[in-house]
């Protein structure tokens, strides 16, 4: 299992691996379909995109580094067709940034062909693959996903596609929402915690699966449920038929999903993303109250919380940050002067709006503090006369095993730092985070259900000891 250099992880926020949508539907232009569901899920994964298709003869897929738009031309598209389709958009945690590691990925089953599009992170994939290496197998990436895609390809023939999809799942650990196609069908399997989400829509012609609700809106189909952890739903001629492959362990759904990862207009059990973050904020209101004239936050993912937030604390609520929309990544590489400008490139204060004023700053998260330190600094040189931040998730003390980017434990700043040392590093007169209890509470569920490992180091899955001690790398002295 390769892991993500310090130099690559480059942004003060946690980074989700992929997104992947596919689409069942006979007579429709299924590649263009996949095109827009990617497209609404590119803020799951910008470093590669890939759609492959399925016309019941023959599997074609077409992948590249890049955005959406950047990897797909309208020519392109039209040369995609078929009835089945699976896309992926991806952002690594496992595997470099180069070519190969870009999915949906091939593999051959002795005269049939299988694609496979996965979000997540398998614990046990180094181990996996050494077995697969010995029987033969090779390996063109260094992504987990192909060692799914593998493990699946190795029983194809004796089990069935459905057969040899059960016995890969029995070998599995980890986080794993995946689209794995064949000529003739679309499966969606899901890992039975439900770590990472995936949602089953009905098309007028057909169905389509997506990471987000979102996907699922943007291409006009009726969200019909949630895969369910420790389902393989098999999708043809007959419709979705489901198959329970195991009983759902402890339910374990990523409850950074609610805070960051998911866009704010998707639904998770049935909750809009951005009721639960204005929830967030206006418990966070009450939990630390802060005596300011304005609440401002830091966009896009901390905005719905500061309007929670001045809800909640009866301040108003104002634009202080306009983002920069189309900064996202650059495959230009930057000169040393406009690196130096550093967030600045994305975030640019509203001096008028500011200027000798007592702000609460609300944002989602902190994880090394470098962004937010910035952002403080930024603000307080346009004239900010007071900065009180508030965050609406408990301290990220915890690396995540199961498809979030984060290092290792030393580079999460709530892992040696106090909230008031956090407080001075960032330079904020303040900081408040909202409590575990408080973050349930918006999300409506109970936190038996969710995996919260990243806020209180309870994993829900046994992670092996040679993983753990990649990210549990701590500096001499460095726990306190």
């Amino acid at each position: 299992m390769k892991l993500r250099s310090q130099e690559a992880w480059n942004d003060d926020k946690f980074h989700d691996e992929c997104g992947v949508f596919g689409v069942y539907a006979p007579g429709e232009d299924v590649a263009r379909l996949t095109y827009f569901g990617l497209h609404a899920l590119q803020h799951r994964g910008q470093e590669s995109a890939g759609i492959a298709v399925a016309d019941g003869v023959s599997i074609l897929v077409y992948k590249d580094l890049g955005l959406v738009p950047q990897v797909f031309s309208e020519r392109t598209i039209a040369s995609l067709t078929g009835h089945i389709a699976v896309g992926h958009v991806r952002y690594s945690t496992t595997g470099s940034t180069r070519w190969e590691n870009a999915q949906p990925v091939h593999k051959d089953c002795g005269g049939r062909s299988i694609v496979l599009a996965h979000n997540g992170n398998l614990i046990n994939a180094h181990e996996l693959r050494a077995e697969l290496e010995k029987e033969g197998r090779v390996f063109t990436s260094t992504s987990d996903s192909e060692v799914m895609a593998s493990l699946i390809a190795l029983n194809a023939n004796g089990s069935g596609i459905e057969g040899s999809i059960i016995k890969a799942m029995e070998r599995l650990k980890g986080a794993y929402s995946a689209l794995v196609a064949t000529e003739e069908k679309l499966y969606a399997m899901r890992d039975p915690n439900g770590i990472r989400p995936l949602a089953l829509g009905r098309l007028k012609k057909g169905w389509a699966i997506s990471s987000e609700t979102c996907g699922l809106d943007i291409v006009g189909a009726e969200y019909v449920r949630d895969v369910e952890p420790g389902e393989l739903l098999v999708i043809d001629t007959s419709g979705p038929i489901s198959i329970k492959a195991f009983e759902p362990a402890r339910r374990a759904l990523c409850i950074f999903e609610y805070v960051y990862f998911a866009r704010p207009d998707s639904r998770l059990r049935d909750q809009l993303i951005y009721r639960a973050r204005r929830a967030m904020g206006r418990f966070l209101a009450a939990e630390a109250p802060a005596g300011v004239d304005l609440i401002i936050g830091v966009p896009d993912s901390g905005t719905p919380a500061a309007i929670g937030f001045a809800e909640g604390a009866g301040i108003p609520f104002g634009e202080g940050l306009i983002k920069n929309r189309y900064v996202g990544r650059t495959f230009i590489e930057p000169s040393q002067t406009i690196r130096q400008l550093g967030v600045r490139m994305k975030l640019n204060p509203l001096s008028e709006v500011i200027k000798g004023r007592k702000l609460a700053l609300v944002d989602d998260s902190i994880v090394r503090g470098t962004t937010s330190k910035k952002i403080v600094a930024m603000l307080k040189k346009a004239g900010a006369a007071e900065i009180h931040m508030r965050i609406s998730s408990p301290p990220v003390a915890w690396p995540c095993f199961y498809g979030i980017d984060t290092a290792n434990r030393n580079e999460l700043i709530a892992s040696s730092k106090s909230v008031y040392e956090i407080a001075e590093f960032i330079g904020a007169d303040t900081l408040n985070y909202l409590s575990l209890d408080g973050l349930i509470k918006a999300t409506g569920g109970s936190k038996d259900t969710f995996c919260s490992a990243c806020f209180d180091g309870d994993y829900p899955l046994p992670v092996p000891r040679d993983v753990q001690l990649a990210k549990f790398m701590l500096e001499e002295g460095a726990r306190k």
